[in-house]
């Protein structure tokens, strides 16, 4: 069971004050998180005009190695990123600087061709899994029995339907026989119930200004390392 940080996704610059855009933030901001307990970073890396860019991962990946040595470092191939499918298969097959995993969505249409250029850079696939239709997708895929970690991602912000969504993959995931490690998160609304419940299930968890910027008792957060610092108190304290 682990703490991964999610320091920035897609979120827009005026989201949060403290959130990572440059190389030097992200560098920055990720090992301040590491030392909040965090024990992977999870990055966006963006171009100097702060938009999300696959290619960019070049760029980021040196500082973060710099700033975190040791450390699981994961990037997005979101396809929204590069919003061309060729595009964003040569920046995989071309990046310089290899992260250690990429997490892949498996409702984006390309998902099987993304993890399987990523299998042939020897780079970890977090399989993406929002709903039972993506569950029942990626148990069909060779790569089910190899992915690093299922990571079950919960857009619903309404909490009995979130939790019914997660049921529903787990159980997919049950049926087929898929024992992969698992990290669980949700987004705005539902970030803290799903650490909680992460926590009494045995899984990983994340959290980072790129699903939220309240802590548990409501307030903002000042930065990622506030967010990393309330999940790992909850860890550690074994808080149902």
């Amino acid at each position: 069971m682990i703490v991964q940080a999610c320091i920035n996704g897609a979120r827009p610059a005026e989201y949060h004050a403290a959130l990572p855009l440059s190389v030097a933030e992200m560098a920055r901001d990720s090992a301040l998180c590491l030392a909040a307990g965090a024990a992977e970073i999870h990055v966006h890396p963006r171009k100097p005009d702060s938009r999300e860019s696959l290619a960019s991962i070049d760029d980021v990946m040196p500082a973060l190695r710099t700033h975190c040595p040791g450390t699981l470092i994961g990037v997005s191939t979101g396809a929204w990123i590069e919003n061309d499918v060729e595009a964003t298969r040569h920046c995989i097959r071309n990046w310089a600087n290899l992260p250690d995993y990429a997490s892949v969505n498996l409702s984006e249409s390309d998902a099987p061709m993304v993890m399987f250029l990523l299998r042939q850079r020897n780079v970890g696939i977090e399989a993406g899994l929002a709903s039972v239709e993506d569950a029942k997708r990626f148990v069909t895929l060779p790569e089910a029995a190899t992915v690093l970690r299922v990571l079950i991602e919960i857009g619903e912000q309404d909490i009995e339907a979130a939790d019914r969504a997660t049921e529903g993959i787990l159980d997919v995931l049950k049926a087929a026989g898929v024992q992969r490690p698992i990290l669980l998160h949700g987004f705005d609304a539902t970030v803290w119930h799903f650490v909680r419940r992460a926590r009494r299930q045995g899984f990983s968890t994340r959290v980072g200004l790129e699903d939220g910027k309240l802590l548990p008792d409501g307030r903002t957060a000042r930065n990622n390392t506030d967010l990393v610092a309330a999940a790992v108190s909850i860890y550690r304290q074994g808080a149902a």
